[in-house]
């Protein structure tokens, strides 16, 4: 398929380009072509894609924060709190990848981090006591709030049934986990 949408996106290329430009032979355009080579188009995902990649980060996220917080925290309430998550988020993997599974065509999620949750794990992982405490606490508050609002934006107006269904059912227990976070 890949193949197709290159030569499909590289024709509407040409005749794009080609609109109000006198022809150029055939040789020049070959060198040119053959000298600077076209970057590569990005990928658009689908709406269901971008929501089960963004499900499957978040549960990346929450999971590897409080694998950290487990070990790391100095309150036994946030290191509760952390083993819960663990096996709740990791519930929520299985399910999403069932849902996703369950699309036709079947979607596969991309756990893959963002950027920003990257930087945000690492500066976790530079802090200690106290301070590591407040700061997963915090982060756990933040990331339950986008990803509920995700879910329902998602529940809502979803493309993908079975994703829809996935989307509709963790609502509530994202609902409670922002709840205990906010409590931390």
């Amino acid at each position: 398929m890949k193949p197709l949408l290159l030569v499909s996106l590289s024709a509407a290329a040409l005749c794009l380009s080609a609109c109000g430009k006198k022809a150029e032979p055939v040789e020049n355009t070959a060198a040119t072509s053959a000298a600077e080579p076209a970057a590569p188009a990005p990928a658009v995902l689908s709406p269901g894609q971008a929501f089960a990649n963004t499900a499957a980060a978040s549960d990346a996220f929450e999971i590897e924060t409080s694998k950290l917080a487990a070990s790391k925290a100095q309150s036994a309430k946030i290191k509760s709190f952390a083993e819960q998550m663990i096996k709740a988020h990791t519930d929520s993997t299985a399910k999403l990848k069932t849902a996703a599974a369950a699309a036709t065509p079947a979607i596969t999620p991309d756990a893959a981090l963002t950027p920003a949750q990257q930087q945000e794990l690492a500066d976790l992982q530079t802090k200690s006591g106290a301070e590591f405490d407040r700061a997963y606490a915090r982060l756990q508050a933040d990331g339950h709030q986008k990803t509920l609002d995700a879910l329902k934006a998602y529940a809502a107006s979803g493309d993908v049934a079975p994703l829809k269904a996935f989307a509709s059912e963790l609502v509530p227990i994202v609902t409670a986990h922002l709840n205990m976070a906010k409590g931390l």
